[in-house]
């Protein structure tokens, strides 16, 4: 939820808490947890409904940055997103719509459909967490980009909980 920047674009961005204790130091934070969540709550659900994808990204320690370690490279990263983009092109040829995220509500029920493990994992999450019409709908279209990614026709339970991970802020308790 830190956004980093100068002190003038900090102002700007979403703090964890309101004591807005260096990101870097997550111990240097005063808050109690009331007081975190209480905080929190002050960003409408509305509001919240209406973004795709928001989680909190903690910041990066020296080990983890300067470790060696091969990942996964940008190319092969960029060549996966490509391809899903493709996938979502042809799905939706002959329509105004070209992606997963501008699908109507008819087109989410023809093309969002969660393999049994999903619509158990959605349906408790739902009633546990009180996401919305709205938040699951979107949970919805990023589990099938999700799967897009993947080169999976169907989207599965494993789809529909990572997506339910990039709800953070939805959730009643942190």
């Amino acid at each position: 939820m830190y956004a980093g920047g100068t002190a003038k674009s900090r102002k700007r961005c979403t703090h964890p808490c309101k004591c807005s204790g260096n990101p870097a130091n997550p111990d240097s934070c005063t808050c109690s947890m009331r007081e975190v969540l209480q905080y929190r709550s002050r960003i409408s659900g509305p509001l919240l409904d209406r973004i795709d994808i928001h989680i909190e990204v903690p910041a990066v320690k020296y080990r983890e940055l300067a470790d060696r370690a091969e990942g996964e490279s940008s190319a092969a990263i960029a060549k996966r997103v490509e391809a899903a983009r493709d996938i979502q092109l042809e799905r939706f040829k002959g329509t105004k719509v070209h992606c997963n995220a501008h699908m109507t509500p008819r087109q989410i029920r023809k093309f969002c459909e969660p393999d049994a493990g999903g619509h158990r994992l959605l349906e408790v999450v739902t009633e546990k967490l009180g996401f919305s019409a709205r938040a699951y709908t979107r949970i919805l279209k990023v589990a099938r980009t999700i799967a897009d990614l993947e080169g999976t026709e169907n989207i599965r339970e494993q789809h529909i909980a990572e997506a339910i991970q990039y709800r953070s802020l939805d959730r009643k308790s942190v």
